[in-house]
């Protein structure tokens, strides 16, 4: 049976796989979670950094919406086996929706791979008995990804939609990436790393004491950066600096988060984040001085050879450049992986399905005739829009120029 929990142990398992599930809507209680959520996170493969406690726990702090939290929790004895980071959304209609939405590139339920069949499907069970009234809209989730199997042993209608673009690249070192270019574009690369090395570009692994304040100047360069361009207007409000300052300095400790400064001389010209996994590491965000690019100094390289030296240096077998499909990306020669939109509901709730899924389609439709007929007002309309109730995407880092 789904049931709200506490800070109270799990009853002893009753359900046919052997497993209790409980709904939980306690802040406290998912705020106490933490060691436990982790060592799930350490034990489900396809687990990317924005499963992690850290994240997800600050992410709440900062945006969640007091009452409408909803953890399914899956335990076999007293052991967490799998987690489904949800929350409850009203607009346009009831639906049950994965916390940490717009600033997390992939999102994801997790499971643990030593009972993964039963995992899944207690996890499946539940959100079944959770979703009585509402829609399952799960977003960002990427192919092979662990709610591809929760989804298999969904009873009710479902809808499979494609959402962002991701871009990724294998983890092999720097030089490497560079053999995989044709000769002309292998040529340009080696001229930039030769100029940044002029240049006398130097990096260093910020200590875990120093990653709060080290994010906080990140931020300020960034918005240094884009000082007078369109710049995503969520890195520039208190809650994101709140939020990724907390993530990132418990994932630091917990070796889920690198964040590296570059320097010139003794000053300061970048600061990035990079999260990872056991299979991944992605660029989240960057701050770059203004007198890097008057120096002719390629940003992007510079830190697409740092990120991919400890992709491979660390056996991580995916750099991914996060959501976007932005061209300066695809000199590199990525492969681009479309995340999943899962649509789930129950029998009774088809008809709330079909409204749901035609709005979205509706939404596409009119964004791609504003695509194609007015370009520069779409791109104005999404930049002020985007962030409302829940932060919109573009959290991928962005161009240089």
């Amino acid at each position: 049976m789904t049931a709200d929990t506490t800070a109270a142990p799990p009853r002893t398992p009753a359900s046919a796989t052997g497993l209790t599930v409980r709904l939980c809507r306690d802040p406290d209680r998912f705020a106490s979670l933490g060691p436990e959520w982790d060592r799930l996170h350490r034990r489900c493969r396809t687990a990317t950094p924005f499963q992690t406690h850290a994240w997800l726990h600050s992410w709440w702090l900062s945006y969640g919406t007091p009452g409408r939290l909803r953890l399914l929790l899956a335990y076999r004895g007293n052991r967490l086996v799998g987690a489904a980071p949800l929350m409850m959304t009203y607009r346009p209609l009831p639906a049950l929706v994965f916390i940490g939405g717009g600033i997390s590139d992939y999102q994801d339920v997790l499971i643990d791979d030593g009972c993964a069949g039963a995992a899944a499907a207690g996890l499946a069970g539940g959100l079944h008995r959770a979703a009585r009234r509402s829609v399952v809209d799960l977003r960002e989730v990427r192919p092979g990804a662990a709610a591809e199997r929760v989804v298999q042993l969904w009873r009710g209608p479902e809808k499979r939609l494609e959402d962002s673009i991701c871009l990724e690249l294998p983890g092999l070192p720097f030089d490497a990436l560079m053999g995989r270019l044709p000769g002309p574009a292998a040529r340009r690369s080696r001229a930039k790393v030769r100029k940044l090395d002029a240049v006398g570009i130097e990096y260093r692994g910020v200590p875990e004491p120093e990653v709060p304040e080290a994010v906080l100047a990140m931020l300020r360069l960034h918005r240094l950066q884009w000082q007078g361009r369109g710049v995503t207007p969520e890195h520039r409000r208190p809650r994101f600096a709140e939020h990724l300052v907390r993530a990132v300095g418990q994932m630091a400790t917990t070796g889920d988060a690198v964040v590296t400064e570059y320097r010139r001389g003794r000053q300061v010209v970048a600061i990035d984040v990079t999260l990872t996994s056991p299979d991944l590491a992605g660029g989240y965000l960057y701050g770059a001085h203004p007198d890097l690019r008057a120096a002719k100094a390629d940003i992007n390289t510079m830190l697409l050879r740092h990120d991919a030296d400890l992709a491979a240096e660390s056996g991580r077998g995916v750099l991914s450049l996060l959501r976007g499909d932005e061209q300066y990306k695809h000199h590199w020669r990525p492969t681009a992986v479309t995340n999943q939109r899962l649509l789930l509901a129950r029998e009774e709730m088809a008809p709330a399905l079909r409204l749901y899924a035609g709005r979205i389609a509706g939404r596409e439709l009119l964004a791609e005739e504003a695509r194609s007929r007015f370009p520069a007002l779409l791109m104005w309309r999404s930049r002020l829009n985007d962030w409302r109730a829940v932060p919109g995407r573009g959290t991928g880092r962005h161009p240089s120029s």
